[in-house]
């Protein structure tokens, strides 16, 4: 429920917009670019999503079967969302994404596990939040499994704020811009 969601006074940034270019911790050369409603880079998604560790799903995405993974994607790359897309060469490494709700977004990131711990996830994050200020995104929330140090970390580092921890899920929230008054 967004109404009771409780987001930061101060406004975090300012992140820097893709695309962009960087070397990971492992010296490869990575691009983070916007997804540009190609045939190209949604066949690159739906195999970055293939080949993605089950282990590394939670709270049922992305899901598991390639009918299925079309079908979210179908959702999450229409023209409300904004997404982008953290590229090896031609391969997919990583997917970030803001879906709205309500007078804020949720975040989604995933990063397949060879490109894991290489900072990635951090550059892609960042890439998105500057994606998102730069097209008014205002607020951002997402939930992690409280037990996943390593993102609760990350998103910390970034600026997201726990705003709900009840369950065994945190709920973490961030704010891009102030509110028109």
């Amino acid at each position: 429920m967004s109404r009771d969601r409780r987001y930061p006074e101060e406004v975090s940034g300012p992140f820097e917009s893709p695309p962009l270019s960087f070397i990971d911790r492992t010296d490869r050369e990575m691009k983070l670019t916007p997804y540009d409603g190609s045939k190209e880079d949604k066949e690159a998604l739906v195999q970055m999503y293939l080949d993605f560790d089950p282990s590394d799903r939670a709270q049922g995405i992305p899901p598991g079967q390639e009918s299925r993974i079309r079908t979210w994607l179908d959702t999450i790359l229409s023209d409300e969302c904004l997404n982008v897309i953290a590229w090896d060469d031609q391969t997919v490494a990583g997917h970030a994404t803001l879906v709205p709700d309500g007078d804020a977004y949720e975040l989604a990131i995933f990063v397949l596990q060879a490109y894991q711990e290489a900072g990635i996830g951090t550059y892609l994050i960042k890439s998105l939040l500057g994606y998102g200020a730069a097209n008014d995104v205002r607020k951002v929330w997402l939930t992690v499994e409280r037990w996943n140090r390593p993102a609760v970390g990350l998103y910390k580092k970034v600026g997201f704020e726990t705003s709900n921890a009840e369950s065994f899920e945190l709920e973490m929230a961030i704010r891009l811009h102030k509110d028109p008054t």
